[in-house]
């Protein structure tokens, strides 16, 4: 199985502060859901931020290489970044409420990046559009076509994004904690359908979240992301039954047992978070030569 996504030493920045994302390296090959896991503030959108060229202003990749299909994206001027990316990869963001645009029309929304970026016929786009509409099992899609964001559900516009993200037939979707802004409920639901839109148009998927239990029910490969450092890369299964870092246990122990919903919660111990801590700053003392 090849890499279709490959990410080299990767290593983002504040302008004139810090490291964000520390020689980051990892893949994602033809077909595979790979999770990213880590607590809040690790880095996790950063790096998928980094693989759409979508980083903040302040925030520039220092050093690395991100290649999408054998090419490095960051080699590449700006315009011509912005087509490849746009040809091969998508992004299904996290809130469906400030996604979409609330001036416009769903259907323009999905219809746009068809026409602007791809080169298709309005009415083609069109055509795509309420077929995708269907497949995500929105009923009526002639109306949601040409209803606004805020006269639609939570969960319908983010089965909207999940559309629009599999439109023009990337080999890469991004998917950065989609759920979040759901409720449990409807969290099942989306998960439900983005597994069977990833696996009926065989996409590479990387899954951004915090949530365990998204990773065991739709990944196959795992990496764990601590302070904007790769602590562990492995399987799902390897991960859920053996993990070796320190850290990955510690997080697989603080995830509630909800076959014992009485259980204490079991934080982080302070001496993991010391490990690793002392690991992040060995790994920056070496980077910068110290």
């Amino acid at each position: 199985m090849s890499a279709f996504l490959s990410i080299r030493n990767l290593s983002v920045a504040l302008t004139g502060g810090p490291r964000i994302l520390r020689s980051v390296s990892l893949e994602v090959n033809e077909g595979e859901v790979r999770g990213l896991v880590g607590e809040s503030g690790a880095g996790k959108s950063m790096i998928g931020k980094a693989i759409l060229g979508i980083l903040p202003r302040a925030v520039h990749v220092i050093e690395g290489e991100i290649l999408l299909d054998g090419e490095d994206l960051l080699s590449l001027a700006p315009a011509q970044r912005r087509r490849r990316i746009g040809a091969k990869a998508a992004l299904i963001p996290q809130d469906p409420l400030t996604a979409l645009n609330p001036s416009h029309r769903v259907g323009r929304q999905i219809t746009d990046r068809l026409v602007d970026i791809l080169g298709w016929s309005r009415k083609d786009a069109e055509a795509r559009a309420m077929e995708l509409l269907d497949e995500v099992h929105i009923p009526d899609p002639e109306r949601v076509m040409t209803s606004y964001p805020h006269e639609l559900s939570g969960g319908m516009r983010q089965r909207i994004l999940i559309a629009s993200a599999f439109a023009a037939e990337p080999r890469l979707i991004v998917a950065d904690e989609p759920t979040t802004a759901l409720d449990v409920t409807v969290q099942k639901q989306i998960l439900r359908l983005i597994g069977e839109m990833q696996a009926r148009h065989k996409t590479a998927l990387f899954f951004v979240t915090h949530d365990l239990g998204v990773v065991s029910k739709v990944c196959q490969s795992l990496s764990v992301l601590y302070a904007g450092m790769i602590v562990e890369d492995t399987d799902v299964r390897s991960f859920f039954s053996a993990p070796e870092h320190a850290y990955s246990r510690a997080l697989l122990a603080a995830t509630p047992k909800y076959t014992d919903p009485e259980a204490s919660l079991t934080p982080v111990p302070d001496s993991v978070i010391e490990t690793v801590q002392a690991e992040v700053e060995a790994f920056e003392a070496e980077w910068r030569g110290d």
